[in-house]
């Protein structure tokens, strides 16, 4: 009787990972916890040796499972040899394992980490497999490749603008067919309007004459070095990315060619998708994703690029998609879903979270194309419907989660996709739900075409 007082009022929690160790990661060293007392607590470096340490330290205590922060990209170096050394290692976002206020340390750290990991409070972050990280990382080095030759070609278009050439007035893309020859023939000295105009391209809406109108240069020398200095960078990053697109182009060939399932799909080409200038050159990415979907045909979604594509293979990949139960935490990851907080009862905010990652700007993009769609498709007025309703801001972030929806069933369940009926307008859907009950009421008194009589005013 007196023992059961002095537990009254005790929260005990059960410890679910009785071998577990926690780590924080840091730029310079990392700090291990086996427990809660310092004997248990030891500081590493953060050079190799220093890795195989740790990985011994808790071999020798028994460590089966570890949790640690995924800080930057210094976690990577350590998880790879913890996972090579056979420990179970979950990764976690920094958010999840905050401590209480209070004076922070990196052993403190450290120890509340390894306590949250014994009493089982800590999920682990989505990772994908190997083939899909290392494209990832070709795919990731590309786009900076092209955000740098964007970055460049904004400088070659201020320079052109202070020699007062208004090249950008008589083309769209200063970097086009037209644009760039004429550019090149400008850095080599020519400075005649007439002679630069005849380096138009046949698909150039403008005329020779126009073009040669917007063509006299001031002569500054200063602005037509700096130009020069551009141009190059330009044509280095554009080489840079066509080595890039190689690369890519054999880590598709190696992951499809030791695929029977895969390497069986055939499909053939699409001419309404539009191939724009980034899309990788001789890449096939139509047939090529095909293929690494198993027969599932992702292009076939209006809206849906290339870009958007190898953007989805590189970052989740196909057994990274699966890993998802159900498309309600696919959505939930791509942070596309509302984020419900409730108190008594009552709805207290239900925003989209903060935080976006590649795959969800690439859908974003993909939805914003959908909405600007001129024909008629049942993605495309849904869109219109949310757009009317709440802004195109909010249209956008509705139908990248409904991609993601439609991505997650057609790859889990390896169905081809179909405009569904299911994204009626609610108008809509209240009014099969009015004639649905009517044709019930109707059968229920036996009523006749005579007695049901239909009057227009």
């Amino acid at each position: 009787m007196m023992e059961s007082k002095q537990n009254q009022g005790v929260l005990s929690m059960d410890i679910i990972n009785p071998h577990a160790a926690g780590v924080d990661i840091g730029s310079r060293s990392h700090w291990v916890s086996i427990g809660q007392s310092e004997k248990e607590i030891r500081e590493f470096g953060v050079f190799n040796d220093d890795l195989y340490d740790i990985a011994k330290w808790l071999k020798e205590n028994n460590i089966k499972s570890i949790a640690m922060e995924s800080t930057g990209t210094y976690w990577q170096s350590l998880y790879a040899v913890l996972i090579a050394e056979g420990f179970e290692v979950v990764l976690c976002n920094g958010k999840f394992t905050k401590n209480i206020k209070g004076r922070k340390t990196d052993v403190q750290d450290c120890a509340w980490i390894q306590k949250l990991h014994s009493i089982g409070l800590l999920s682990g972050s989505f990772l994908p497999d190997e083939q899909t990280e290392q494209l990832r990382t070709y795919c990731r080095h590309r786009a900076n490749l092209l955000d740098m030759a964007a970055s460049t070609q904004k400088k070659m278009q201020k320079y052109l603008r202070l020699l007062n050439l208004r090249l950008d007035i008589v083309v769209n893309d200063i970097c086009g067919l037209t644009g760039l020859a004429i550019i090149k023939a400008i850095c080599k000295g020519e400075q005649n309007p007439e002679t630069l105009s005849e380096l138009r391209h046949g698909n150039c809406r403008k005329s020779k004459e126009e073009i040669a109108k917007a063509l006299h240069s001031n002569g500054r020398k200063d602005y037509l070095f700096a130009l020069q200095q551009e141009l190059e960078t330009y044509e280095h990053l554009q080489a840079k990315i066509i080595i890039c697109d190689k690369e890519i182009e054999k880590m598709f060939t190696h992951i499809i060619d030791n695929d029977d399932e895969k390497r069986q799909h055939q499909i053939g080409p699409k001419s309404h998708k539009k191939i724009n200038k980034n899309t990788p050159k001789n890449i096939d990415l139509n047939l090529l994703g095909y293929q690494y979907f198993e027969g599932v045909d992702l292009m076939e979604i209006e809206g849906l690029s290339h870009s958007t594509l190898l953007t989805l293979i590189s970052e989740v990949g196909l057994e990274g998609i699966k890993k998802f139960p159900t498309a309600k935490h696919f959505a939930s990851w791509l942070r596309l879903s509302p984020n419900n907080k409730i108190s008594g009862g009552k709805v207290l905010s239900n925003r989209i979270p903060k935080g976006s990652n590649r795959l969800k700007i690439a859908l974003r993009n993909a939805a914003n194309a959908i909405g600007n769609l001129k024909e008629s498709t049942p993605l495309r007025d849904f869109f219109q419907r949310i757009n009317f309703r709440k802004g195109r801001v909010s249209a956008i972030s509705a139908t990248a989660r409904k991609l993601g929806v439609i991505i997650w069933n057609m790859v889990t369940h390896g169905t081809n996709y179909i405009n569904p009926a299911g994204y009626l307008f609610l108008d809509q859907k209240r009014k099969l739900g009015i004639v649905k009950r009517i044709q019930k009421q109707i059968d229920k008194f036996g009523l006749t075409n005579e007695d049901v009589v239909f009057t227009t005013v």
